[in-house]
């Protein structure tokens, strides 16, 4: 009886141990990974990758950040693991001038930059003295000038780069007035002024896409394509990995070619 009752308790234990070693095994398998994004088709591809994750044991949580400085404070700050919404240009700007250490995972698509108008059909129809809207940060300051600099419009300084600012423009013979706002002011800029600079993200709500509506368009520039960025600390790990080869998988490569094929060009093969 007692060899009975003894076998039965070590049944029990082995039980016991089995199903919290599984339990724990479960608990460590969860992993919750936070991206900051802003506005689609960038929020788009993250709900596409969200259930792909999630098969693969890790909630994707997607927060939605108000402006363009958010995403790159809280990556910074780890209140997020990672953000999608910039390029590395913008981010190196935002890691010199914050003492921050972000780094690019994976570039995800080239956005075609492009300059707009509502008040003109052509690049040529504009006046002397137009007011032209471009964004405020420095990396997108140096974008628009080139483009306008690339079709004649102004002159800048020979080899200023993406860096180029208002001081480096050396011919201005229009007198074109360059009003610098903030990256998510851009779209309310085109009942103000007579051309706006922006990517496809501002330009399509409007019901805008640079091959049949901007007036000047940038050509690709590999620099410049939207990339998932994490920190040096978290950038190999296996959640941001898996993540990243998510985002670059065939189901996000079939929506930008059939969803955003005139706006959003994938960055991957």
């Amino acid at each position: 009886m007692r060899k009975i009752i003894g076998i039965l308790l070590i049944t029990v234990f082995t039980l016991i141990g089995c199903s919290n070693s599984t339990q724990s095994t479960s608990e460590e398998k969860e992993v919750t990974l936070k991206v900051g994004t802003l506005i689609p088709p960038m929020t788009d591809i993250l709900e596409i990758v969200k259930p792909l994750m999630k098969e693969e044991g890790v909630q994707l949580e997607i927060v939605v950040l108000g402006d363009n400085v958010q995403p790159n404070t809280a990556l910074a700050n780890k209140e997020i693991d990672v953000n999608f919404f910039q390029h590395v240009p913008y981010m190196k700007e935002f890691n010199e001038k914050n003492d921050a250490d972000l780094v690019p995972v994976q570039a995800i698509y080239h956005a075609v930059y492009g300059a707009y108008s509502k008040k003109y059909e052509k690049i040529e129809e504009l006046p002397k003295g137009a007011k032209i809207a471009i964004a405020n940060d420095p990396t997108n300051i140096g974008r628009s000038l080139n483009i306008l600099d690339d079709h004649g419009l102004i002159t800048l300084k020979a080899d200023v780069g993406i860096f180029a600012t208002q001081a480096d423009i050396i011919e201005n013979e229009n007198n074109y007035e360059f009003v610098e706002v903030d990256l998510l002011m851009l779209a309310r800029m085109m009942d103000d002024a007579d051309l706006v600079l922006m990517t496809p993200a501002y330009a399509a709500p409007l019901g805008l896409t640079p091959n049949k509506d901007a007036l000047l368009t940038e050509g690709i520039e590999s620099e410049f394509a939207i990339t998932l960025v994490a920190r040096s600390d978290n950038a190999e790990s296996k959640a941001v990995k898996l993540l990243a080869e998510k985002m670059t998988g065939p189901e996000v490569k079939k929506f930008l070619e059939e969803d955003y094929a005139e706006t959003a060009l994938p960055a991957f093969k």
